[in-house]
């Protein structure tokens, strides 16, 4: 009878346990989209990923996208958004910076071909100017991506002060003719490719075959997109050095049991659906370990950047 009566017991506690757990899980899950996108394009990438969030965690994915990065930075930071597949490491930065307990690192893109856990800045002009280098833009217009993208702007800028002086605001010491800021990676692509700028800055892997738009990257996106032959019609003439990849993260005040079954079954959408997976992080890339050691320089860019804000 004892033992019949502690059997019940632990029975009864098992069960009041998992109904507190199931208490605790948001029946809504906010996946944060970066911006750089068109509305559609965002939505489309991302379906597949609220499809199996959805199955497999019994929660209502809303996809959160953002017309720029700023609006997944906000999300994070006031609790509207749970998790980034692919977070930019500047908005990684300024998360940090503002509350360095309001994320979790869960983990980093990583190439698919060499696991290399990095990508480049990089600037591109038309295949027939006569630009070949970057000194070659002396007097002509530039595009940035975003003020919150680190190879749409963070590592450009920075490089820009210490190879010309100045700044943005002067336009580098008076380098470039005007310097603006076109909303994304894909529209400074479209920018060069349409006379609005004569040189921008866009990211890629610069691995994997150069006439697919590299392993990963904007010049992907935007060839499997609706351009076939972008590549015929750029030239990339500068090249940044490695900038870590972005970092994916989850909001740290989640309940920490369903957080760990969420971090669980992005893992499991990496393995089991790679395509997936591949198509909402911008490329074809999987899931490595991580830490802030890997963002530190990126943070202390960005809080120099801001402070001379």
């Amino acid at each position: 009878m004892k033992k019949t009566l502690q059997a019940a017991s632990l029975l009864a506690s098992v069960l009041l346990s998992a109904t507190v757990h199931a208490a605790d899980a948001p029946q809504e899950l906010n996946l944060g989209i970066l911006g750089g996108q068109t509305a559609t394009q965002q939505i489309g990438d991302n379906q597949c990923v609220k499809t199996f969030l959805d199955d497999k965690l019994g929660v209502d994915t809303q996809l959160r996208n953002s017309s720029d990065y700023a609006g997944v930075i906000q999300g994070l930071l006031s609790d509207k958004v749970d998790l980034v597949l692919n977070m930019s490491p500047s908005s990684y930065a300024s998360v940090y910076i503002e509350n360095p307990d309001a994320v979790d690192l869960v983990g980093v893109t990583a190439n698919d071909s060499d696991n290399a856990k990095g990508y480049y800045s990089v600037v591109v002009v038309k295949a027939d100017s006569p630009y070949q280098k970057l000194e070659d833009l002396k007097g002509k217009t530039f595009g940035f991506a975003d003020p919150n993208s680190t190879s749409g702007y963070l590592i450009p800028d920075h490089a820009f002060q210490q190879q010309f002086g100045g700044n943005m605001d002067d336009r580098y010491d008076h380098f470039f003719s005007d310097v603006t800021f076109s909303g994304g990676h894909e529209q400074d692509i479209l920018g060069v490719l349409n006379d609005q700028f004569d040189g921008a800055v866009t990211w890629a892997s610069m691995v994997g075959n150069r006439e697919d738009g590299y392993s990963a990257g904007a010049f992907r996106r935007l060839k499997e997109l609706d351009h076939p032959d972008l590549m015929d019609n750029v030239r990339i003439i500068w090249q940044s050095n490695l900038i870590p990849n972005g970092p994916l993260l989850v909001r740290h005040d989640l309940p920490e049991d369903f957080k760990n079954r969420l971090v669980a079954t992005v893992h499991d959408l990496d393995k089991n659906d790679h395509d997936c997976f591949a198509k909402a992080t911008g490329g074809k890339y999987h899931i490595e370990s991580t830490s802030i050691d890997e963002y530190r320089d990126i943070i202390d860019m960005k809080r120099e950047l801001t402070s001379r804000r």
